[in-house]
């Protein structure tokens, strides 16, 4: 088996420090310091030499990674009392996700020709205490819909035996009410130690108990929902929430617990989702260690389109999130402002990226593009697993777009990764796939915008905008051409 470059790494390191485990040598703050200093400067070189893709684009992920250094070197520090966090930091979120050597990566390459998916977003469940405007889920107190215990265990076993993927994402409606045979989200994340779990949430539900459960399973961390400060995360999440939000973030941080937040941004909090002030509250007052920006997609209880951020706007936020990571070494993604460090589009179970899969078992291309074309369910019940998901055409039709865009062409012929999105950005080829494989709507709402010919061309135009405005940058300052 190669090796990577990150199990190079952890085998330097070890050798530098006399053979040490990680875990103590992490636990000592004056060597986790050089640890993160001779690691960022060993990545730096590797990533920078890597003439497959644009200088500038070697750049953004190298700035992304040293990010995720202070990062997880700030969710370490904070977690003094908390060993089960600190054990499942290293073990967990570095070794296993990045540094442990992986079989089963090599063995699926063998037979796919490519490195399997890195992850899974899975919603166990429906159901939810809020109602937002704009949930992409519509998810609401009448929601009953989730998977079975048996079958989600068994998919966050599958994904770690067929893909070497130690890293899950867990979304809903609310996963903290998630409940099936007697069992919940703190069980799930028990029952898989070598996994680390991000999990998207309103906060309602995080009291001092409950902070001090997550704690002591150790490998989650909740990703909380707001739009801003307490005037914009009100509007859209309902009276008395930011304060509810400020008290869940007070029962983890004192827990120990590192945890982030999910910023959604519209038209209307579009200059304050990226800014320093809200920055500066959040990872400075409250305690957060990284950050999650989503430009409200227009599915859902939003399908319409006004509410998206305009064009000039989204450029505006590729400014300001270039900032945070640069300057402030804040680990900040934007799930399309930041598209060149994951080398463009992540969905359809691209190398490294993922799949969706909902609380009835329908398996998507991501959790913004609510098509299906199989459902967890039913493959288990013929007899399959997930690789017989990874062979769907439709998603195979995805990847192949993928590469013909820009995994597949030189460094200086590659398509524009500041307009990534086969739905937003390139609406036209989504609804292509969409009409010749038929996959089915997850929801009416997608339904209708699959008969709503006022909606696709609205989709095309908001994409034909997008690539005027963001294509000038990227031809200049990723490519070296000059936009005369």
């Amino acid at each position: 088996m190669e090796k990577t470059l990150n199990q190079n790494l952890l085998e330097e390191i070890l050798a530098n420090f006399k053979g040490k485990s990680l875990e103590a040598l992490v636990s000592n703050d004056m060597i986790r310091k050089s640890i993160i200093e001779f690691a960022d400067k060993k990545i730096k070189e590797a990533i920078l030499a890597d003439k497959n893709f644009p200088r500038r684009v070697q750049e953004d992920k190298y700035y992304m990674v040293r990010s995720i250094l202070a990062m997880a070197d700030k969710a370490y520090r904070n977690a003094e009392n908390a060993p089960a966090v600190r054990k499942a930091l290293v073990d967990s979120f570095i070794q296993n996700i990045y540094l442990k050597p992986k079989p089963q990566i090599d063995k699926f390459r063998l037979e796919f020709g490519q490195n399997p998916p890195g992850f899974l977003l899975i919603s166990p469940g429906k159901l939810c205490n809020l109602k937002c405007f704009g949930c992409y889920a519509n998810s609401s107190s009448a929601s009953a819909e989730k998977l079975s215990w048996d079958v989600l265990n068994r998919i966050i076993d599958e994904k770690t035996e067929l893909w070497g993927s130690y890293f899950t994402v867990i979304s809903g409606g609310e996963p903290l009410l998630y409940q099936d045979q007697g069992k919940t989200m703190i069980d799930l994340a028990k029952a898989h130690p070598d996994n680390y779990f991000l999990m998207y949430d309103n906060s309602t539900l995080i009291d001092k108990e409950m902070a001090q459960k997550i704690a002591e399973a150790g490998n989650i961390s909740p990703a909380i929902s707001v739009e801003g400060f307490e005037k914009d995360t009100d509007a859209r999440r309902g009276p008395g929430m930011h304060k509810k939000i400020a008290q869940a973030m007070k029962n983890l941080k004192e827990a120990g617990v590192p945890f982030g937040i999910s910023v959604t941004a519209t038209k209307n909090n579009a200059e304050i989702a990226v800014s320093d002030e809200l920055m500066n509250y959040y990872f400075n007052e409250c305690g957060a260690v990284y950050g999650w920006i989503f430009q409200i997609m227009p599915i859902g209880r939003a399908k319409g389109l006004d509410l998206m951020v305009s064009p000039e706007q989204r450029l505006a936020m590729y400014r300001r999130t270039q900032h945070l990571i640069k300057d402030r070494k804040l680990f900040i993604a934007d799930f399309w402002n930041s598209a060149p460090v994951t080398d463009g589009c992540i969905s359809a179970g691209k190398p490294g990226g993922y799949f969706y899969i909902e609380w009835n078992g329908n398996v998507t291309p991501c959790v913004f593009n609510p098509y299906s074309p199989v459902n967890i369910n039913d493959v288990y019940k013929k007899g399959g697993n997930l690789n017989d998901v990874f062979r769907n055409p439709f998603f195979e039709s995805i990847r192949k777009w993928q590469k013909e865009y820009a995994l597949d062409r030189k460094p200086e012929e590659m398509g524009d990764l500041l307009a990534p999105c086969p739905v937003k950005d390139h609406y036209c080829v989504m609804k292509s796939l969409l009409d010749e494989y038929r996959p089915k709507p997850i929801d009416p709402a997608a339904k209708e915008a699959l008969e709503d010919f006022d909606y696709q061309k609205g989709m095309e135009k908001y994409g034909e905008k997008v690539i005027e405005t963001m294509e000038p940058v990227w031809q200049k300052e990723y490519l070296g051409k000059s936009n005369e």
